[in-house]
């Protein structure tokens, strides 16, 4: 099910709310919380049914796991205890009781989960290629947001096995992963932040401030999904399949920047709305990336919780920066590298996140220099890297990036030709980029948000065209991954 349909604004969702808080006016609080956790499931059902034992089955398995991760590290005292002492207890007790071994059978478990749907015939394809032998695909559909829920997950175990987790219900574990406003493109939620919401009395009781907030959000949220993105995203989709000189090709590329910010960003504020309802509070994922001074700026900005799961259960295990610059900077490289792979099985995306892992590790080279650029240049060879980046995550091939590079560049001719025929998406990016550079983001405007008539006539406004787009129902660029 997606956000910018009539079922879900119209039907789905204020029944989903509306159930959830009269169970808890009534005092039923154990079948509101199961109330949503069935609506969640619901929701995940609606696009493939077939799915729901994918998602159950993953949820019960390393939720299994991380239990036992908790009664061997903490043991019957429920204190946490040091690495010398898991491994001695390790050896007493044998595999079932060692967290080393646990922690690996949870995580191998959910990377051939994940590994198997979005991997097995990218394989099979470059073996085929490289063997000259032909391997038959198998042509999985990727399940819905299993991405997302296997990191969620993967976080979760090593946060058990190393003694940050407490021992939480099957009920409030599975609310915990599925809970429907983030799980078809997150963000990746993180236990600490988000089981004790679920508990927390207060937020059982309708809170006037946080509906109008987040419907004020989620209407910002649809009008850039429905509206601005899915605008450029025509725009985009035919430069990608035919631009090679110089202006068609960097309109295709802005087009496509734009889409993602929009697509992406309307998403988020779609899911912070709409989990703002139920007085729970989603962290904060998407924060103004394209006014970033340095690679290394704009992943502190942009998808900011697949940037701190990569950093805190990658980069730091890998070692971080504490044994030099050159294994510093093979750490990023190889974080980044597995974050291609995240996003999808292809050479494109390997090619996308080496470029962000080498521009990070050239960044901290010239941190190094000690030679600070002046803010104007610094944003401008940080914007058009990342729009160089863009091209191969957008691309479907590398034939087809190459194409596009190229005609960036210059390399294929610089005819105006095709101005005329360009204009509308060239006016389209004369208006929104300075937006996007210069306007406060949707985050900063919820923070100073305040129920006035004037917000309610533009939250009506914004929804209201929306709705006249609804005509061309698209999925977000992260559904599938």
């Amino acid at each position: 099910m997606l956000f910018n349909t009539y079922v879900f604004i119209f039907a789905f969702w204020p029944i989903s709310v509306g159930i959830y808080f009269l169970l808890n006016r009534l005092r039923y609080v154990t079948a509101a919380k199961l109330s949503l956790v069935l609506a969640s499931l619901f929701f995940y059902s609606w696009w493939n049914i077939s799915y729901l034992p994918l998602i159950l089955g993953s949820i019960a398995f390393n939720y299994i796991v991380g239990r036992l991760l908790q009664v061997a590290v903490h043991g019957d005292h429920n204190v946490a205890i040091d690495e010398e002492q898991k491994d001695q207890r390790s050896k007493r007790k044998g595999l079932l009781h060692s967290p080393k071994a646990l922690l690996i059978i949870g995580l191998v478990g959910n990377i051939l989960l994940l590994g198997y749907y979005k991997y097995t015939d990218f394989f099979l394809i470059n073996l085929t290629e490289i063997t000259g032998h032909t391997f038959p695909l198998l042509k999985l559909i990727l399940p819905l947001g299993i991405s997302f829920f296997t990191f969620t997950q993967i976080a979760y175990l090593v946060d058990a096995y190393r003694g940050k987790t407490r021992e939480y219900n099957l009920m409030s574990y599975i609310l915990f992963v599925t809970f429907y406003p983030h799980l078809i493109a997150g963000p990746i939620l993180h236990h600490s932040e988000m089981m004790p919401q679920f508990d927390r009395l207060r937020n059982k009781h309708w809170n006037w401030n946080n509906a109008s907030k987040g419907i004020y959000i989620f209407c910002i949220g649809l009008f850039k999904k429905v509206v601005i993105a899915d605008t450029f995203a025509e725009f985009a989709n035919d430069g990608f399949s035919s631009a090679h000189q110089f202006v068609d090709t960097w309109v295709a590329t802005l087009s496509y920047t734009l889409q993602l910010y929009f697509d992406f960003s309307g998403y988020t504020d779609m899911a912070i709305g709409a989990a703002l309802l139920f007085n729970i509070v989603l962290p904060q994922n998407f924060n103004s990336p394209y006014k970033a001074l340095s690679i290394q700026d704009f992943w502190r900005r942009w998808h900011m919780t697949l940037s701190r799961f990569l950093r805190d259960y990658i980069y730091f295990p890998l070692g971080g920066s504490r044994r030099g610059e050159l294994i510093a900077m093979r750490n990023v490289i190889i974080t980044f590298i597995i974050g291609g792979f995240w996003h999808g099985a292809g050479w494109t995306f390997l090619m996308w996140e080496f470029l962000h892992g080498a521009g990070q590790a050239v960044h901290r080279m010239w941190m190094k220099v000690g030679k600070p650029l002046p803010k104007w240049f610094a944003w401008l060879i940080t914007f058009i890297f990342i729009n160089i980046a863009w091209v191969f995550f957008r691309a479907d091939s590398v034939t087809q990036a190459l194409r596009l590079l190229k005609g960036m560049v210059g390399l294929n001719g610089l005819d105006m030709s095709s101005l005329k025929t360009l204009a509308p998406a060239g006016l389209f990016i004369l208006i929104f980029l300075p937006i996007v550079l210069f306007a406060s983001n949707s985050s900063e405007r919820v923070e100073a948000f305040r129920p006035t008539w004037k917000k309610a006539v533009f939250m009506a406004v914004l929804f209201v065209i929306s709705l006249l787009y609804f005509n061309r129902i698209t999925e977000f660029l992260y559904f599938n991954f």
